[in-house]
């Protein structure tokens, strides 16, 4: 798999992200933990990521999500949202 074969990031709403100018800035994020949060969230006073970059979903831990496979994500896009943490909306248990 390549990474333009990885899903994109459609959406994130998390405005105390680092990563997050308008649109997911980081070149990949990673899914984990509780709630299948965007475990790549960097708080606001970190200006992270790349002046243009279109961002893929890079890892995904939570293995019983119906788009997880082998830790890749397979979903078509991701969304995420979030104040203070932030959260993969497109988790989906199986």
């Amino acid at each position: 798999m390549t990474i333009d074969q990885l899903p994109t990031v459609s959406s994130c709403s998390a405005t105390t992200c680092g990563y997050n100018h308008d649109g997911c800035h980081a070149p990949a994020i990673t899914v984990a933990g509780a709630g299948a949060g965007c475990v790549t969230f960097l708080p606001l006073g970190i200006d992270g990521g790349l002046p243009k970059v279109v961002s893929h979903v890079g890892a995904c831990q939570r293995t019983e999500c119906v788009h997880n496979q082998s830790a890749l994500c397979l979903a078509d896009t991701v969304r995420i949202s979030g104040q203070g943490t932030a959260h993969c909306e497109t988790y989906e248990a199986a």
